[in-house]
């Protein structure tokens, strides 16, 4: 059994990854654990894009966990704001990281704005380590096209979700069942790509 530590101390963040795990046959034999079972702090996120900071995640928590790491910088990017809050998104409203502060924060920003100006985008990056100092990350990158909604709708999910409209769903990202969710999203998508290479490392090395 091959053991490989999330970077992440964001719970519905680590509970949607290891849903998605178990859902993939290139994840047999390989065992997830969180960061939180080593007691590693947050890692300072001074990278300046999504990549930046998920290996600046991955190299912190692989050095204290001395284990491979997967971690995962995402966000929401706008249009109408010139692509914020991207990699800021976390920390929109300020720190301590706070969904509802960020949300309405998002959502005051859009104040006024019609419909057709309101187009979104998740990010997610996942990159893989396979130690510390690693020089070959594997990287992932998927997208989540949408539109910000006016007002809040459901209350599943985190984050950005009940304000982030699918279209092709006709509901927000928090409407949506969690197994729906994990098949569409940003995430499963970067998942998906990463999932393979991951495999392929680990079998030939």
């Amino acid at each position: 059994m091959t053991k490989i530590a999330l970077a992440s101390g964001n719970q519905g963040k680590i509970c949607e990854i290891q849903a998605m795990f178990s859902q993939h046959q290139d994840t047999q034999g390989i065992e997830i654990i969180s960061q939180s079972t080593f007691d590693v702090p947050e890692a300072d996120e001074t990278g300046l894009s999504f990549v930046e900071n998920a290996i600046i995640k991955a190299r912190h928590a692989s050095s204290i966990c001395k284990l491979p790491a997967i971690a995962d910088d995402s966000g929401i990017e706008v249009d109408y704001l010139n692509g914020k809050p991207g990699v800021h998104s976390a920390r929109y409203a300020g720190l301590p990281s706070d969904d509802k502060k960020n949300t309405a924060k998002l959502l005051a920003s859009l104040a006024g704005v019609p419909a057709q100006q309101r187009a979104a985008r998740f990010h997610c990056v996942m990159v893989y380590l396979s130690h510390p100092n690693d020089p070959s990350p594997l990287i992932a990158h998927g997208k989540w096209e949408g539109s910000i909604t006016n007002e809040i709708a459901g209350e599943k999910g985190f984050g950005y979700d009940p304000v982030f409209y699918i279209s092709d769903q006709q509901c927000t990202a928090a409407q949506l069942t969690a197994e729906l969710k994990n098949t569409i999203s940003h995430r499963s998508k970067a998942l998906k790509q990463l999932l393979p290479l991951i495999s392929k490392r680990l079998h030939t090395s």
